[in-house]
């Protein structure tokens, strides 16, 4: 029998697996994390920096107020109802389905108001839509 004492082998710890496994946790957590913080939204819509409008020949504009009431080529739409601006852009429509829808909405309308609009634009079968901004320094002087 052999007493005597034997060198103690020092155990190795392999990190190679260890860094593994914290190299999958940090891409799933990276993937998984989301970055948006609703409550910091603030948001002012619409402006955009364009060139000079086109005139559209073919153009029926409509108003969608902050409060949500609609006019249609300057004339006040009776009723805020889908079907009653559907007949009021037909109306307007002289040139049919070539005509151009041209939204020209308050920056605090309610969304559901231009919704609205372009729903009223399907089923009268108006499908050019488009919507009317000011640059950003016309939004400065207001």
């Amino acid at each position: 029998m052999n007493f005597r004492p034997r060198a103690k082998e020092e155990p190795e710890i392999n990190l190679i697996p260890f860094i593994d496994v914290l190299l999958v946790i940090l891409i799933f957590l990276m993937l998984s994390t989301t970055y948006s913080k609703f409550t910091e939204l603030q948001l002012r819509l619409p402006v955009a920096d364009t060139e000079a409008q086109r005139d559209y020949p073919k153009e029926v504009i409509v108003g969608v107020t902050a409060d949500g009431r609609y006019t249609v080529a300057g004339t006040p739409v009776v009723g805020r109802s889908v079907d009653a601006i559907a007949q009021a852009l037909r109306d307007a429509a002289k040139a049919g389905k070539d005509s151009v829808i041209i939204i020209s909405a308050d920056a605090t309308s309610p969304h559901q108001s231009v919704i609205t609009v372009m729903e009223a634009a399907r089923r009268s079968g108006l499908n050019q839509i488009t919507f009317a901004t000011q640059t950003a320094a016309q939004a400065g002087t207001r």
